[in-house]
């Protein structure tokens, strides 16, 4: 009875410990934080459960996790001192104690025991409150709660090792200050790198400020970014610029390359020195503004099109970001269902559980122009339309229905051009050998002479 007491209600007492418990399965996916773990690391443990590790400490690889060297081995590691960066940015260093659970003598997960170190969570706090102080002073220009970065490095979803591996590079971009220029194609979540970059920066605590370089005239555009002097031309006012707005935190330029030529060199003096001059205006005034640009196209081949200059992608690209489009990480498109799906669920009230398997199977073999976004606009669109709890083929829009039809009668053509080709090689091959002696030819194929002679004139043999 004492047993079955302890085994309900594990968890609970798990939660009243000083020390983090945090475990993890045998495909390293997060089974359970205890409330003391999930106060170390800053996390939201319900947002963790269910994700691989490196996922969200994308700071660590399976060669410095300690729970995952433990899973390998089957071998405890003991009072090892380990520092990481969790999603937000935050650096931690804690001790810990990581063993293997096995079952049957095979290992089936891992438990760690973490113990926070109090000088370093103070120098930390520290460092906070300073940050925040240095806030202080643009927080008046800030009106808009908008902008502020709403992402972090949790909310990109994916455990392809493409996107792992970008995580981990954009997450030590993050704590480095120089530009970053992103390449992706439309909807594959560049915006959400970008936000991630900021909230794990030393500017997180600073502005963050987006603008869509073709969503505007060029006209229009340079005095948005730059600002405006009083009487500098026509119904001119004294007005702040996106750079003064952005002072102190991280202005995101998208579709750089949209952007008039003009405008880029303006906006190259602006990195290289770090001020700009209004539109109409004569003083100079000093910024310190982090400039991260996308492009939606590869911006070698703007450069190519003479669309972005050289010099300033040049400037921009000391960082540089690819995201894979949603073709390219197949991988990841049940783990991107899931979450679309559990996320839908309490956004709509609905109670979805999944997709069938063919629709898994036309979602795996679907081209994504539109990529992430598409997946999640896709499965939305049908949540709202249909009270199910499996998605079916019925239940897709049309596109997805005419391209499973047309893959269907793409495979019966290959096998039967297939099929056709081969038959032509073979009585080819049986004429060349009889010197074109149609009666022979049709005795060795065991065809009727009459068939031979069609198939002569189908295939336009001679």
């Amino acid at each position: 009875m004492n047993d079955v007491f302890i085994r309900e209600n594990i968890y609970e007492i798990l939660d009243y410990l000083d020390e983090g418990i945090h475990i993890i399965d045998k495909n390293g996916r997060i089974v359970y934080y205890n409330r003391f773990a999930q106060t170390i690391d800053d996390i939201d443990r319900d947002r963790a459960k269910g994700r691989h590790i490196l996922e969200i400490y994308p700071s660590l690889s399976e060669e410095t996790s300690t729970l995952l060297i433990v899973m390998k081995t089957g071998e405890p590691i003991l009072n090892v001192e380990q520092t990481f960066i969790n999603y937000k940015g935050k650096k931690i260093t804690t001790i810990n104690s990581s063993i293997p659970i096995k079952s049957k003598g095979k290992v089936v997960g891992a438990l760690e025991i973490s113990r926070d170190i109090t000088q370093v969570k103070k120098m930390s706090e520290t460092i906070v409150d300073l940050q925040s102080k240095l806030y202080k002073n643009s927080e008046k220009k800030n009106k808009d709660d908008k902008e502020k970065g709403k992402y972090n490095f949790i909310d990109i979803i994916g455990e392809n090792k493409k996107m792992l591996a970008l995580k981990s590079l954009a997450l030590k971009a993050s704590d480095a200050d120089a530009p970053v220029l992103i390449y992706g194609e439309t909807g594959t979540g560049k915006e959400l790198f970008v936000h991630s970059i900021h909230n794990a920066s030393s500017r997180k605590y600073g502005p963050f400020i987006a603008q869509n370089c073709a969503a505007l005239p060029s006209n229009l555009l340079e005095g948005i970014l730059f600002g405006t002097v009083k009487g500098g031309f026509t119904g001119a006012e004294d007005r702040q610029g996106l750079f003064e707005l952005a002072n102190g935190g991280t202005l995101f330029l998208d579709e750089i390359n949209s952007m008039p030529l003009e405008l880029q060199a303006k906006l190259l003096r602006v990195l290289q020195d770090s001020s700009i001059r209004r539109v109409g205006g004569t003083k100079t005034i000093d910024i310190d503004t982090r400039i991260i640009a996308a492009t939606n196209i590869p911006p070698e081949e703007a450069v190519r099109e003479k669309i972005l200059r050289k010099d300033l992608y040049y400037r921009l690209n000391v960082v540089n970001l690819e995201i894979p489009p949603l073709r390219e990480r197949r991988d990841d498109i049940p783990v991107l269902t899931k979450y679309f799906i559990d996320k839908l669920n309490m956004k709509l009230k609905k109670s979805v559980k999944e997709v069938s398997g063919e629709v898994m199977e036309i979602f795996l073999s679907y081209e994504w122009e539109g990529n992430v976004r598409e997946l999640e606009n896709t499965i939305e669109g049908i949540m709202s339309l249909y009270d199910v709890e499996t998605i079916e083929v019925k239940h897709l829009p049309q596109k997805f229905k005419k391209h499973r039809d047309e893959q269907k009668k793409g495979e019966d053509v290959s096998l039967t051009e297939l099929l056709e080709e081969t038959e032509k090689c073979i009585i080819l091959e049986t004429l060349e050998k009889t010197h074109w002696n149609i009666t022979r030819s049709a005795e060795k194929l065991k065809l009727p002479r009459q068939t031979l002679q069609y198939k002569i004139n189908k295939y336009k043999l001679k």
